[in-house]
């Protein structure tokens, strides 16, 4: 049996929801749309679903463009005998919502760290979740069509960030594929139209704030956006030649949103902002990029300063993983 055919076998004729992780980014968005396209040619009907929002530039081209529909939870009406298929992160994750229904099956390309027990995971470390679901339609001969290549392209070259980060050997092989196939010049249009006038904000908040020690740049951006957006500051941060590792994070719903991104090789980011927020949020990933929250009731934990406690609590860890103290 193929993966596909193994995930199929545990749905049973039950309705099926496809729930990607909070705040979808492209490549959650862009897998959950070929998952939902695979199990219709076996003649399973899904709903995506999520939590949060998507970013709106990204959202309004493609789900007008390729016809994505996808269901924000607050107006979703499902039942208690709701199977539901994670995707691009796993139950009781920080940035993954209980949905209601019944977590049968996920399918993540992240370090895996719950201890859910699914009755089918396809777990791979591979550059994104995207891969994944290409290589379901390869192995089963199924024809990719236009609109779900490009959506799944276009995932995997966000988050490997244009093949620069994370990048196996299944990713190059998924762009083989999905590049014949894809819309380029939507994905032009994608790539060119990514920010809106408002998300300058965030990086006007950046050159503001930026705050620098022991190769670690931190900025702390006042305000809420989207995760796309901070991992972009974080990126862009790291670009500095005085930074070697970015921690950026913004407002989120009384607490905060972290992104990391690390262009050191003798630890993980992940690793990092784990120790960094155990106790007060949550957070993990990749070894050169990670994501985290801190949870809205510990922020009083933080005191009067809470950016300065932050850069303190990064700083020990940092030390720590690389032999300094």
């Amino acid at each position: 049996m193929t993966k596909l055919d193994e995930l199929v076998a545990v749905l049973d004729g039950k309705n099926v929801v496809i729930q990607t992780h909070n705040f979808p980014d492209p490549d959650a968005i862009g897998c959950a749309f070929g998952l939902q396209h695979l199990l219709k040619t076996r003649g399973i009907s899904t709903r995506i679903v999520y939590f949060g929002k998507f970013d709106k530039v990204t959202f309004k081209l493609l789900t007008e463009q390729l016809g994505i529909e996808a269901i924000n939870a607050s107006d979703y009406e499902g039942s208690e005998d709701d199977y539901v298929i994670n995707v691009d992160g796993q139950k009781f994750n920080a940035n993954f919502t209980d949905l209601i229904g019944h977590e049968i099956a996920c399918i993540d390309h992240h370090p895996w760290v719950t201890d859910y027990k699914y009755a089918f995971t396809d777990h791979r470390i591979v550059g994104a979740c995207s891969t994944i679901i290409t290589d379901y339609f390869t192995e089963n001969n199924i024809p990719i069509p236009r609109d779900v290549a490009t959506a799944l392209l276009f995932g995997i070259k966000v988050d490997t960030q244009n093949f620069t980060t994370g990048v196996k050997e299944q990713d190059i092989n998924a762009f083989a594929i999905l590049n014949e196939l894809a819309d380029q010049a939507f994905l032009l249009r994608l790539e060119s139209n990514d920010l809106s006038i408002d998300d300058l904000r965030a990086y006007g908040a950046a050159i503001q704030n930026l705050y620098a020690d022991e190769g670690l740049g931190f900025v702390h951006i006042p305000f809420d956006c989207p995760d796309r957006l901070i991992a972009m500051v974080s990126s862009f941060i790291l670009s500095l030649d005085c930074v070697d590792l970015s921690i950026v994070y913004a407002d989120r719903n009384g607490g905060l949103k972290f992104s990391v991104r690390s262009e050191l090789t003798d630890f993980k980011a992940g690793d990092l902002i784990h120790l960094a927020l155990q106790g007060i949020g949550d957070g993990g990933g990749h070894p050169m990029m990670a994501g985290g929250v801190i949870f809205p009731d510990h922020m009083e934990d933080l005191g009067e300063a809470p950016d300065k406690v932050i850069r303190q609590r990064f700083l020990t860890v940092f030390k720590k993983l690389r032999g300094h103290d």
